[in-house]
Protein backbone atom coordinates (compact mmCIF):
# COMPACT_ATOMS: atom_id res chain seq x y z
CA UNK A 1 0.00 0.00 0.00
CA UNK A 2 0.79 3.81 -1.10
CA UNK A 3 2.04 5.76 2.00
CA UNK A 4 1.38 8.83 -0.05
CA UNK A 5 -1.99 8.20 -1.42
CA UNK A 6 -4.30 10.02 -4.08
CA UNK A 7 -5.81 12.87 -1.45
CA UNK A 8 -1.90 13.34 -0.06
CA UNK A 9 -0.66 13.99 -3.82
CA UNK A 10 -3.82 16.47 -4.62
CA UNK A 11 -3.24 18.39 -1.90
CA UNK A 12 0.75 18.84 -2.02
CA UNK A 13 0.13 20.04 -6.16
CA UNK A 14 -2.66 22.03 -5.18
CA UNK A 15 -0.82 23.71 -2.33
CA UNK A 16 0.93 27.04 -2.41
CA UNK A 17 3.37 26.99 0.21
CA UNK A 18 4.44 23.93 2.59
CA UNK A 19 6.90 23.86 5.97
CA UNK A 20 9.44 22.13 6.34
CA UNK A 21 10.94 21.58 10.06
CA UNK A 22 14.57 20.40 11.07
CA UNK A 23 16.74 20.67 13.95
CA UNK A 24 19.29 22.95 14.49
CA UNK A 25 22.81 22.34 15.73
CA UNK A 26 22.23 23.57 19.06
CA UNK A 27 18.98 21.86 19.30
CA UNK A 28 16.35 24.55 18.70
CA UNK A 29 14.04 24.47 15.59
CA UNK A 30 14.29 25.90 12.11
CA UNK A 31 11.11 26.30 10.36
CA UNK A 32 11.79 26.83 6.04
CA UNK A 33 9.30 27.81 3.88
CA UNK A 34 9.28 25.58 0.86
CA UNK A 35 7.86 26.47 -2.38
CA UNK A 36 8.88 23.64 -4.60
CA UNK A 37 8.05 20.30 -2.60
CA UNK A 38 6.67 17.85 -5.00
CA UNK A 39 5.47 14.34 -4.16
CA UNK A 40 8.29 12.12 -6.18
CA UNK A 41 6.29 8.41 -6.02
CA UNK A 42 4.54 7.21 -3.00
CA UNK A 43 7.50 6.93 -0.65
CA UNK A 44 9.34 10.23 -1.26
CA UNK A 45 8.86 13.87 -1.40
CA UNK A 46 11.32 15.61 -3.02
CA UNK A 47 11.73 19.94 -2.44
CA UNK A 48 14.91 22.09 -4.33
CA UNK A 49 17.52 24.07 -2.27
CA UNK A 50 17.10 27.34 -4.00
CA UNK A 51 17.82 29.29 -0.48
CA UNK A 52 17.59 27.14 2.16
CA UNK A 53 21.49 26.92 3.69
CA UNK A 54 20.18 26.39 7.09
CA UNK A 55 17.73 23.77 6.38
CA UNK A 56 20.23 21.83 4.23
CA UNK A 57 22.89 22.22 6.61
CA UNK A 58 20.67 20.75 9.25
CA UNK A 59 19.29 17.47 7.25
CA UNK A 60 23.21 16.97 6.76
CA UNK A 61 23.87 16.46 9.94
CA UNK A 62 20.41 15.40 11.15
CA UNK A 63 18.24 13.73 8.67
CA UNK A 64 15.00 13.89 10.47
CA UNK A 65 12.29 16.37 8.80
CA UNK A 66 8.65 16.78 9.27
CA UNK A 67 6.95 18.64 6.31
CA UNK A 68 3.75 20.31 6.82
CA UNK A 69 1.05 20.73 3.56
CA UNK A 70 -2.11 22.84 4.23
CA UNK A 71 -5.11 23.41 1.67
CA UNK A 72 -5.80 27.16 2.36
CA UNK A 73 -8.79 26.90 0.91
CA UNK A 74 -10.49 23.79 2.45
CA UNK A 75 -8.60 24.33 5.70
CA UNK A 76 -7.27 20.65 5.67
CA UNK A 77 -4.12 18.87 5.01
CA UNK A 78 -0.85 16.31 6.18
CA UNK A 79 1.78 16.38 8.45
CA UNK A 80 4.76 14.13 6.83
CA UNK A 81 7.48 12.78 8.79
CA UNK A 82 10.71 11.11 7.38
CA UNK A 83 14.43 11.14 6.61
CA UNK A 84 15.94 13.45 4.36
CA UNK A 85 18.98 12.42 1.46
CA UNK A 86 19.96 14.18 -1.16
CA UNK A 87 19.98 14.32 -5.38
CA UNK A 88 22.24 16.83 -7.14
CA UNK A 89 22.57 18.03 -10.78
CA UNK A 90 22.47 14.89 -13.60
CA UNK A 91 20.50 12.85 -10.76
CA UNK A 92 17.29 11.90 -11.95
CA UNK A 93 15.29 13.26 -8.81
CA UNK A 94 17.47 16.88 -9.27
CA UNK A 95 16.40 17.01 -13.00
CA UNK A 96 13.16 15.78 -12.47
CA UNK A 97 12.44 18.75 -10.03
CA UNK A 98 14.41 21.26 -11.83
CA UNK A 99 12.65 20.56 -15.27
CA UNK A 100 9.28 21.40 -13.49
CA UNK A 101 10.61 24.34 -11.68
CA UNK A 102 11.97 25.89 -14.98
CA UNK A 103 8.63 25.36 -16.91
CA UNK A 104 7.03 26.90 -14.16
CA UNK A 105 9.93 30.05 -13.35
CA UNK A 106 11.55 30.11 -16.33
CA UNK A 107 15.77 30.12 -16.47
CA UNK A 108 17.90 31.41 -14.39
CA UNK A 109 16.29 30.35 -10.66
CA UNK A 110 18.83 29.40 -8.44
CA UNK A 111 18.35 25.46 -8.30
CA UNK A 112 21.54 23.67 -5.72
CA UNK A 113 20.60 20.15 -4.99
CA UNK A 114 17.10 18.29 -4.07
CA UNK A 115 16.07 17.38 -0.96
CA UNK A 116 14.45 13.51 -1.23
CA UNK A 117 11.83 12.64 1.85
CA UNK A 118 11.37 9.16 2.78
CA UNK A 119 7.85 9.53 4.17
CA UNK A 120 8.17 7.12 7.33
CA UNK A 121 4.71 8.73 8.57
CA UNK A 122 1.85 11.04 6.75
CA UNK A 123 -0.83 11.90 9.18
CA UNK A 124 -3.58 14.51 8.33
CA UNK A 125 -4.25 18.04 9.58
CA UNK A 126 -7.61 19.51 9.66
CA UNK A 127 -8.98 22.61 10.97
CA UNK A 128 -10.99 22.57 14.44
CA UNK A 129 -13.83 23.44 12.51
CA UNK A 130 -14.35 20.12 11.42
CA UNK A 131 -14.87 19.49 14.72
CA UNK A 132 -17.57 21.72 15.34
CA UNK A 133 -20.55 19.06 14.27
CA UNK A 134 -21.94 20.29 11.13
CA UNK A 135 -18.98 21.67 9.11
CA UNK A 136 -18.62 19.99 5.99
CA UNK A 137 -15.38 21.14 3.46
CA UNK A 138 -17.58 21.93 0.47
CA UNK A 139 -19.17 25.11 2.53
CA UNK A 140 -16.27 25.73 4.44
CA UNK A 141 -13.96 25.67 1.09
CA UNK A 142 -16.32 28.56 -0.45
CA UNK A 143 -15.93 30.66 2.92
CA UNK A 144 -12.50 30.38 2.96
CA UNK A 145 -12.26 30.95 -0.92
CA UNK A 146 -14.68 34.14 -0.53
CA UNK A 147 -12.40 35.89 1.95
CA UNK A 148 -9.22 34.87 -0.18
CA UNK A 149 -10.84 36.98 -2.93
CA UNK A 150 -12.16 39.75 -0.35
CA UNK A 151 -8.92 40.24 0.76
CA UNK A 152 -7.11 40.20 -2.55
CA UNK A 153 -9.60 42.60 -3.84
CA UNK A 154 -8.69 45.34 -0.26
CA UNK A 155 -5.19 45.01 -0.36
CA UNK A 156 -4.23 44.73 -4.15
CA UNK A 157 -6.92 45.94 -6.05
CA UNK A 158 -7.76 49.00 -3.82
CA UNK A 159 -10.89 48.36 -2.84
CA UNK A 160 -12.53 49.26 0.22
CA UNK A 161 -12.65 46.17 3.12
CA UNK A 162 -15.86 45.09 3.27
CA UNK A 163 -18.04 46.64 5.73
CA UNK A 164 -15.73 49.42 5.86
CA UNK A 165 -16.59 53.39 5.02
CA UNK A 166 -15.92 53.99 1.07
CA UNK A 167 -13.52 56.15 0.06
Amino acid sequence: MALIDQDMRSIVERAWLAFAATVCEDGSPNLSPKGSLRVYDDEHLIFMDIASPTTMANLKRDSRIEINVIDVFSRRGYRFKGKAAFAQPAEAEYEWLNSWLLELNGPGYPANEVAIVHVEQARPILSPAYTWGNCEQEPLTAAWEERYHKTVAEVHLGAPPAGGPEQ
